[in-house]
């Protein structure tokens, strides 16, 4: 076994490879960025190694400081992790040649799946099922254009050396095939230095499912069970299971014989995931599975597998590489009850789920939950941040993954629930509020999932808060009450409660909110009544009672845990004072953010930007699709700006002229920068 292992990655899981080894009693080397030297896993690790400047291609994807951080630490082995070096066959060659033991399969096996077309090709050869497509070498515009006319619209394109959905693209028709291959090669050459497409007929009814597969020296390689990841935003995974719901027990062995057979066609070693599409009929029911790709690395939704099958697979990773044989056997692998995890994401699900930076001001995560294993309430959490780190634009914005098991899918499903909502996270927008409620959705309930659940229900799964506005307002008016109580002073001249000689007056109170401005009076105690709140909709104030325990996060940040009592009503909430007037409040799951307004600024007033565009992240501009002088229809593709290592295609906010382009390809800006402005116009000019 080594006792010193470089960890080639950043976030969650170089903290989670850590964790492992500290069990094994060996050392960890992390290497940071400029970005990430407060990080979690340099904390987790015992030493740490500075690459290079924020940017990936300026450290996390500089194998040669890699290694030479391995060097200089005396390291014996590097875990790459995912994502990143992960699957690049040129440096685990690199590793090689230096001494360093790269803990991952074989370049050779790397490099035969890690080009999509190529793989393909393998497969067939060894008898594992294909989805219908055009896998060639020849990359002509022209050429790829009449294939996927011959295999027949709706088609897939995908990058050939890709995965995470990055560098894909449905197409429905031959009028955007163009401008959907040339989106596709440009986030493939940016993701993976790689533009290469393969074209594939679009699969009716799909789940996703793949096999996890475990390879050693010694000739063995084991199938551990099956993951479900079907439910999937822009072809980005968010809730994974295991076992998959529904599968037949005959198709579920069949996948797996072919999964084996996919690894050994390629001489694979170590942990590694073999990707079907399956076809299900009109009722859902799987039928036929097709082999995507081969993800030759561990992946992000591992623990559904450790959870069920009772396997550290981060632990059998540093085992298999230090040449030990697998320490079971194929009919010893066990499946124990039913695992289910939810990505947390940094982004915001009501803008196309557009990736989401800032300040983790708040993060509070489910008591009683274990890192790296099963708590007793049967909760996992994985991350790689902490609160106070800063969600950049540099790498993935994942913020945690939150896992629960159970001894049924039902039971699994409540208790990750019941975990999301007790996780409030405040600063960047996050999915946590999307994700409850697809957890509450029928259909995934029953467990009839397939790829295209989110798109027809996020109608549903999007809809603004379903906090009652005045429940909102009363947690707002709590923590503003607590607030002043603790600025108070012997002084009374410092004290906010505007005091008089007299009865005291109605306070009124104003919020700009999701559901639009909100008005609320505050009526003092006097005359031995209580506390009274009239809130947005109500014909007269109702007794208002709040007790509250502070929780102060930072000198900038306040959080309250409150007990709020409106008439009848009785709830606990929770709410962080992001500023002195800005209120963010969770409750079951739900959350939303008020602004409240001060005595002269009048009604709340919503986006004026009309037609001015401006960029939703931090990113860089790869395409402009107008001029100035197109006339525009609104929604119309304007312009493309990559971020988070993703390609997002702005829209028009309105109808009209682009009166002024404020941008150029290349150009970097920063969230909320203007990038063009539209006017209103009758004028004739070239369209968009």
């Amino acid at each position: 076994m080594f006792s010193k292992v470089l960890i080639a990655n950043r976030g969650e899981i170089a903290c989670r490879v850590a964790a492992t080894c500290r069990c094994l009693g060996i050392r960890t080397v992390a290497v940071y960025s400029e970005a990430d030297a407060q990080s979690a896993h340099v904390a987790a690790c015992d030493e740490a190694v500075c690459i290079g400047a924020a940017e990936a291609a300026q450290s996390y994807l500089r194998g040669d400081r890699i290694l030479q951080a391995a060097r200089d630490t005396g390291a014996q082995a590097v875990h790459p992790g995912y994502g990143f070096l992960s699957e690049n066959a040129g440096f685990a060659r690199q590793c090689a040649e230096a001494g360093v033991v790269f803990i991952g399969p074989p370049p050779e096996a790397m490099r035969a799946m890690g080009l999509k077309a190529e793989s393909k090709r393998l497969m067939q050869a060894a008898g594992v099922p294909l989805v219908p497509g055009y896998h060639g070498a020849s990359q002509d515009a022209a050429l790829l254009k009449a294939e996927a006319e011959r295999i027949g619209f709706p088609v897939l394109i995908k990058a050939s050396a890709g995965g995470g959905g990055k560098g894909m693209r449905e197409v429905h028709d031959a009028q955007a095939f163009d401008e959907a291959l040339a989106s596709c090669r440009r986030e493939a050459q940016s993701s993976f230095g790689n533009d290469a497409v393969l074209i594939e007929r679009l699969v009716r009814n799909p789940r996703h499912i793949e096999i996890q597969v475990f390879a050693d020296t010694h000739g063995h390689c084991l199938w551990l069970f099956e993951r479900d990841c079907s439910m999937q935003r822009r072809h980005q995974k968010v809730i994974e299971e295991a076992p998959a719901p529904g599968l037949p027990e005959a198709l579920r062995r069949e996948m797996g014989e072919a999964a084996v057979a996919a690894a050994r066609a390629v001489g694979y070693v170590g942990a590694g995931t073999v990707e079907f599409i399956v076809e299900c009929n009109d009722e859902g029911a799987p039928q036929k599975f097709y082999f995507m790709e081969m993800n030759t690395r561990l992946q992000v939704e591992h623990p559904v597998t450790e959870l069920i099958t009772g396997l550290d697979l981060v632990e059998w990773q540093l085992r298999v590489a230090a040449g030990q044989p697998l320490p079971i056997g194929q009919d010893e692998v066990r499946n124990q009850g039913h695992a289910i995890e939810a990505r947390i994401y940094a982004e915001h699900p009501e803008a196309g789920f557009l990736p989401s930076t800032g300040r983790l001001r708040r993060l509070a995560l489910p008591l009683h939950a274990a890192f790296g294993s099963v708590s007793l309430n049967g909760i996992r959490i994985d991350s790689g941040v902490r609160e106070g780190d800063a969600i950049t634009p540099y790498y993935d914005p994942m913020i945690a993954k939150l896992i629960a098991w159970g001894e049924t899918r039902e039971q699994a499903r409540l208790r990750l629930r019941q975990a999301l909502e007790a996780t409030h996270i405040a600063g960047p927008q996050t999915n946590v509020q999307f994700l409850h409620r697809l957890l509450d959705d029928p259909a995934f309930a029953a467990g009839k999932v397939d790829t295209g659940l989110i798109a027809r229900h996020q109608q549903a799964l999007l809809a603004p808060s379903s906090l009652p506005a005045s429940m909102a307002c009363a947690a707002a008016i709590g923590a503003l009450l607590e607030a002043e109580r603790a600025q108070q002073t012997a002084d009374p001249w410092s004290a906010c409660d505007g005091f008089t000689n007299g009865v005291l007056p109605p306070r009124a109170l104003r919020f700009d909110s999701p559901w639009g401005p909100l008005h609320c009076v505050l009526w003092s105690p006097s005359s031995g009544q209580p506390l009274r709140l009239q809130t947005p909709g109500a014909v007269q104030p109702l007794p208002f009672a709040c007790s509250a325990r502070a929780m102060r996060v930072d000198d900038a940040t306040q959080a309250f845990s409150l007990v709020l009592t409106l008439g009848a009503k009785r709830t606990q909430m929770e709410v962080v004072c992001l500023d002195a007037m800005t209120y963010q409040v969770f409750s079951d799951g739900e959350q939303a953010v008020l602004h409240r307004l001060g005595p002269d600024l009048g009604d709340a007033v919503g986006d004026t930007a009309g037609g001015r565009l401006t960029a939703p992240m931090p990113g860089k501009i790869i395409a402009l699709h107008v001029q100035a002088g197109h006339m525009v229809q609104a929604g119309a593709p304007l312009l493309a700006l990559e971020a988070m290592k993703m390609e997002h295609t702005l829209g028009a906010p309105a109808a009209g002229r682009v009166s002024e382009l404020l941008v150029a390809v290349g150009d970097q800006v920063s969230e909320g920068a203007e990038l063009l402005r539209i006017e209103a116009s009758q004028e004739q000019g070239a369209t968009a």
